[in-house]
């Protein structure tokens, strides 16, 4: 996914694994992001999306698109879009489709 966002001129900026809530949100802040793209493949996406959501509006964040990927099951796609995450791209999903969204759906800034 990343090189497929950075092929289609989007700057990528992977902090690697095992990042906390508070370590996502301080690297947004840090990156000043626009897009937050998470894969949890740990099958705790229920219970790090809320304290995702929650460090990200105390850091002021709330307008940043949020979107996962990983081994999300299809019965929890419309509980993490309640929370915020603006779209869920699961296993097969082209890459194309994830670069068309993204580009639809990030936040415009005025300094671009």
């Amino acid at each position: 996914m990343a090189r497929a966002l950075r092929d289609a001129g989007m700057e990528v900026i992977y902090t690697g694994l095992f990042q906390t809530p508070e370590m996502i949100a301080r690297a947004a802040v840090d990156e000043d992001v626009d897009v937050i793209g998470l894969s949890i493949l740990s099958g705790a996406h229920r219970a790090l999306f809320p304290k995702i959501f929650s460090e990200l509006a105390a850091a002021g964040l709330s307008d940043v698109l949020v979107v996962a990927g990983g081994t999300i099951p299809n019965a929890d796609v419309e509980e993490l879009k309640a929370l915020g995450v603006a779209e869920v791209f699961g296993p097969g999903t082209p890459l194309d489709s994830a670069v068309r969204f993204i580009r639809e759906h990030a936040p415009q800034r005025g300094d671009e």
